[in-house]
């Protein structure tokens, strides 16, 4: 078993698997992390950047309803390969490649900071707003009335401008 600090090491690694994929970052992490996973075996470090693709292919193919739950589980997938190569090293090679992997994450750029005003939202991915049948209403933010139905809005009268 990975002592405390080394099994956060690998989750941070695999919430950065998560968080690059799709982004400007995704492309340096892609080969460094295979080259880090690879320990200079090439045919390892071509699997893992397959399995890296594969994992940037799911999540962005991933419904919105279900793509908390994908990145969820890629997450745990990427940490737990992590946790298992550094596990199945000697301790002098471990302490090694462990220092390789927090200079590998630090060096990533730090993810974009979103925020919202007042009565808006922010998503860092994909949003789907969607309504389905008669009188169906969907939207991200609503400034004012909203009417459904046949009957039309009332028209206001010549006093209310």
């Amino acid at each position: 078993m990975l002592e405390q600090a080394l099994a956060a090491l690998a989750a941070s690694g695999g919430t950065a698997v998560v968080a690059a994929a799709g982004t400007d970052a995704w492309a340096g992490l892609r080969a460094r992390l295979a080259r880090w996973f690879g320990q200079g075996s090439e045919r390892r470090e071509t699997a893992t950047l397959e399995r890296l693709d594969t994992t940037a292919a799911a999540l962005q193919a991933a419904p919105g309803t279900e793509a908390a739950a994908v990145r969820a589980e890629a997450g745990a997938v990427w940490t737990n390969r992590i946790r298992d190569l550094l596990e199945d090293l000697d301790a002098g090679e471990r302490d090694v490649a462990a220092a390789e992997l927090r200079t590998l994450l630090a060096e990533l750029p730090a993810p974009a900071q979103l925020s919202a005003a007042d009565g808006s939202f922010v998503a860092g991915r994909d949003v789907t707003v969607r309504a389905e049948g008669p009188g169906s209403v969907a939207a991200g933010v609503i400034r004012g009335d909203v009417h459904v139905g046949v009957n039309p809005p009332p028209t206001p009268d010549a006093s209310q401008g």
